[in-house]
């Protein structure tokens, strides 16, 4: 947050993600706090915390593709299981952890460009409804492919892991993995949208018609906002083989991409940080569902061991209904308002 009186005169500072020594303090101050988090936490908040890194990947990337190019994508679980098969299967063929998540999201990049290629032509529900589909298509495929190419309906297994010739065999170091990924994909993000072709994202989302009319190729960029989501996704999805040591197409399901479509929703479209807050807030609040319901059933036994996966589904359904009710613009509209208010005090207007 810029107090009031700070002021740049070149274009480059005003243009600056991180703008006062306060700010590179509390960024500095983060990001070693979560890099040595696997010495001071403990083992299950380790493993949430590179779930949560693996998952903010995807998220990000949904990001870019509908809160900023105002691209429907319903399809990112499915992107992401492309990317997670397609690195398991590098993996398993000797290839570092590295290189395999690059394999995997180039394979999910170009199983959701042809998706991005009917943005085109169509848009709103039917493109909706085209994304479901390629949630379908994957599960098709894996389960009518070769037994011996992807493992059907028991997926994959991989043996071993390493990256750069360092074993990620035990949770402490796949965090740290998962998180240098989530910086240098967040890093890449950040970039993009800040580039010329986040501008024409945003100028095919407030409107298509007129960036036409600018010069600006809408159906190339409609292609080229699915091709970058889908690849964060198969980064992710690579992840999340180096994470479970498993791939199956129960993992990626539709549910699962309504899931990230509200932790971005939670955070607010059209923020790269507003996708890393609103991972983090869903998956505690995950978390905090699944650690008390065994409690709940310990007391209410007529609940039922199905308690939890329900109260899943309602967490789910009222997250997404009290923020389109009370703030449709997400928190990170919340923290704008609180950090313009900040620059302008102690004065009131």
């Amino acid at each position: 947050m810029d107090p009031s009186g700070v002021f740049f005169t070149n274009y480059a500072g005003d243009r600056s993600l991180i703008r006062t020594r306060a700010q590179w303090a509390s960024l500095v101050f983060l990001i070693l706090a979560l890099a040595t988090a696997p010495w001071w936490a403990s083992e299950r908040w380790v493993s949430i915390g590179y779930t949560t890194f693996i998952t903010a990947v995807a998220v990000m990337g949904l990001q870019i593709c509908t809160g900023y190019a105002g691209q429907i994508n319903l399809g990112q679980s499915a992107f992401m299981g492309v990317g997670a098969y397609g690195a398991a299967v590098a993996m398993g063929a000797g290839w570092d952890a590295a290189a395999a998540l690059v394999i995997g999201g180039a394979g999910a990049a170009l199983f959701g460009v042809m998706f991005g290629l009917t943005a085109a032509r169509i848009k709103g529900f039917y493109l909706a409804l085209t994304t479901i589909a390629a949630q379908a298509l994957f599960h098709f495929l894996v389960l009518n492919l070769p037994q011996s190419w992807l493992g059907g309906a028991g997926g994959l297994h991989v043996e071993s892991i390493s990256v750069f010739g360092l074993s990620l065999e035990n949770d402490r170091a796949i965090y740290w993995f998962s998180f240098a990924v989530l910086l240098i994909m967040t890093a890449g993000a950040f970039g993009i949208v800040r580039s010329r072709h986040g501008r024409s994202f945003e100028a095919v989302r407030d409107d298509d018609v007129a960036a036409g009319m600018m010069g600006i190729p809408v159906a190339a960029t409609k292609a080229r906002a699915f091709l970058v989501s889908a690849f964060f996704a198969g980064v992710a999805g690579g992840l999340w083989v180096v994470a479970l040591r498993h791939v199956s197409i129960e993992q990626f399901t539709l549910f699962n991409a309504i899931w990230m479509i509200a932790m971005m929703i939670v955070g607010g479209l059209g923020s790269i940080v507003g996708a890393l807050i609103g991972t983090a807030m869903i998956q505690l609040a995950r978390e905090g569902v699944t650690s008390l319901g065994p409690s709940f059933i310990q007391w209410v036994p007529a609940l039922g061991q199905d308690f939890v996966f329900a109260a899943m589904n309602v967490l789910l359904g009222a997250v997404i209904i009290l923020f389109l009710l009370f703030e449709p613009k997400g928190v990170m509209h919340r923290i704008q308002i609180t950090k313009k208010a900040y620059r302008l005090w102690p004065f009131s207007y």
